[in-house]
This record gives C-alpha cells, structure tokens and sequence, in this order.
C-alpha cells in the first residue's frame, strides 16, 4: 500500500520549477537576493492584486514582519483567532505583546464577529484596545471579512489576515489577504504551492509602499544604507532565498490547477461520504466566496460510537495520514494565562469532533476510492 500523505508538495509537470532555480544557479545568484526573489514578490502581487509585497522566509516571519509594522510592543493588545495553528499567535509574543483569543463561527469555521465585537466592547471599557486583529482564512475557507474588517475599522484597529492556508481562495472576486492593512502566505511544504518553505507580506493600503520598505529593511539585519556595516534598529535574518523564490515562482503558474483539484478533492470526499449521516463537512464558499478548498475536514457527530480518532487510526493502519482540527490556542498549555472571547465554544467543538482528510493534488481518483472505502467499513 503505498503511503498517501495529508498534503504532500506537487511540483508542475512542465518542470517550470527546475527552470527558475537553474537560473540561480547559472547566474550564481543563490541567497537571498537575486531576479527570482524580486519577480516572485512581482507576480504574487501582480496574481492576488496587491499593492506591494515582501518575500519572506516563512508564513511566521511574515506575520511578525506584520505586527511590527503595525507598532506592536510590550505590553500591546492583540487579538487573534483561537481555532488556529500557533504560528498566528507566536509573533505576538515575539514582540511580547499579549494576545487575546477570539472563538469561531459556525458558518466559516473562522473568527465571529460577534465574539469579535464583543471582546472589542470590553476592551475599549477598559482603554485598552488592541493594536490589531488576526484573523485567520482557516483550512482555505474566508472569514467573514467584510463584516469583520467593518468592526475594526469602527474600533480604530488594523487588520492582519493570516491567508496561509487560503492562496487563490477569492471573496466576491477580491483574493483573501488583500482586505486588512497586512496579509500573509505561506509556501511550506503542505500548502497549496510550496517553495519547500517561505512567505509573502502583502501590504495594502495607502501605507503599503512605506510599510513594504519597512518590512525588507527589518528583514534584512536593519542594515542602514552606508558602505560599512551600520545599524540602528533590531533586524532579522528573514528574506527569502532566490532558489526558494525560484521554486515558488514555477508553483505560482500551476496554482489555478491546483485549486481545481483541491476542489475536485473536496466534492468526491462530499459525494462518497455525504450518506452517512454522522459526517458533516466544512463549509466552503460562504459570503460569496470561492474557497482554494486546501483541506477537506469533516465533522462526526458528537453522538456518534465512531468518533474521530477511531477514523484517525483505521487510515493510519492502512499507511494513510489524517490530522486532527486545530487544537485551538486558548486550550494550549502556553497560552492558557490569556484571556478568551467565548462565541458558545465554537472552535472547542470543531476540535473536538474534526478530522482533517488527505487532500494532496497529486493523490488518484484510486488514492480517494481507497480512503473513503476504510471510512465507509467503520459505518458498517
């Protein structure tokens, strides 16, 4: 049985690729600078319409490159979504800020604007409103963003979307991460396109010019602009690599096939497995949007003899990896010290009852046959 990954990287057919990382190597242009580097941030924003981008290392590096440019510092409000992986929320306390987790909605499974709202209210009762919001695209399905970027801007808070997982996902023809004053990607290995690893800053709004100079200055060890090496800020060692870049820029012209097939994806799972009525699935294309669909999760019912974990185990003895929902972050060891905005324990219930299903682009109509054959036997 040949093992069948969550989401394992798919690089094009066409080899685009192996073309742009030759050219690094060709013009010995292999750190992190280099023409990949400067197109690839190019064409992102050229693909998703954004004002200005910043190639970064890793989808965390680029939140972080967010939340400083935002103003965050010690002691500094910050909201974030609960039912998340801990990448959103870790750079806040790299800025040792504090993070307050907000619950999830049924309707997107992300951030409710109603918990959102009402921890707003609190906060300002206390003058101590946040700086910003992260809200996050969850599993490649939108927030609601419209109403909840409607809230920040009557709070006076700026807006990050962490778009990880949601790269091509669309709202009303609009790409997520072009809403909020910052947006995030991530290029690792399991997203919808990968650089094996890497992000992307996207800075919008009047500011996104000024804000994306920031961010590559930070990004760059803060070197000032003289012929010896000077500093007056704190830097990073962040910028991508123009291999990485290269990578990420052969992926970038296959992305259109593969949310096709991550789509494709989530419907077969739907048709085969809608029947049994235990299972209940993600919703996608909520406020009018067209998901990237770069998981499909499901949901058991929480009365069900088979729960998750039983499901978890019987595709794991048959050489096939499944992950739970996120654990959300206000149920974390780490973060339990912090305050949680409760929407009726949306994202606690959505751990407890979910499963994340393969859902790789390169896996066969035989792959998904087999995968929902062992999960069928269970109900039998």
């Amino acid at each position: 049985m040949n093992k069948i990954l969550l989401s394992a990287p798919h690089m094009s057919d066409e080899g685009y690729e192996q073309k742009y990382i030759k050219e690094a190597f060709d013009t010995n242009w292999i750190a992190c600078v280099g023409n990949n580097v400067d197109m690839f941030e190019e064409e992102i924003a050229e693909v998703v319409h954004a004002n200005k981008t910043v190639a970064v290392y890793s989808g965390t590096a680029a939140i972080h490159m967010a939340l400083k440019a935002v103003g965050i510092n010690a002691g500094d409000i910050v909201f974030c979504q609960s039912l998340t992986f801990s990448a959103s929320t870790n750079p806040i306390i790299y800025e040792n800020g504090i993070p307050v987790f907000i619950d999830s909605e049924e309707a997107s499974w992300n951030m409710s604007p109603t918990a959102l709202r009402k921890g707003l209210q609190k906060y300002k009762e206390i003058d101590k409103l946040p700086k910003a919001v992260i809200v996050v695209h969850l599993y490649g399905n939108v927030a609601n963003i419209l109403e909840i970027k409607e809230i920040c801007e009557e709070y006076n808070v700026a807006l990050i979307e962490d778009s990880a997982e949601s790269l091509g996902t669309t709202i009303n023809g609009k790409y997520s991460g072009t809403f909020g004053e910052f947006g995030i990607f991530s290029f690792n290995g399991n997203k919808i396109i990968t650089c094996s690893g890497g992000g992307m800053v996207i800075c919008n709004g009047e500011n996104a010019l000024n804000n994306a100079e920031k961010i590559k200055f930070w990004s760059t060890q803060a070197r000032e602009p003289e012929r010896y090496y000077q500093h007056t800020e704190i830097g990073y060692n962040y910028r991508m690599s123009n291999i990485v870049a290269g990578i990420g820029r052969g992926q970038l012209k296959v992305l259109n096939q593969r949310i096709e097939r991550k789509r494709y994806i989530y419907h077969y799972y739907k048709n085969e497995l809608s029947h049994i009525k235990d299972i209940t699935f993600i919703p996608i294309d909520s406020y009018n949007s067209v998901s990237n669909c770069w998981l499909t999760v499901i949901q058991v019912a929480p009365k069900s003899k088979i729960r998750p974990l039983d499901i978890l185990l019987s595709l794991e003895k048959n050489n096939i990896e499944t992950r739970p929902v996120w654990k959300p972050m206000h149920l974390q060891p780490v973060f339990e010290k912090y305050d949680y905005i409760d929407n009726d324990h949306v994202s606690q219930t959505l751990f407890d009852n979910g499963l994340c299903l393969p859902s790789g682009t390169s896996m066969t109509d035989n792959d998904l046959s087999r995968i929902c054959k062992i999960i069928k036997e269970l109900w039998k």
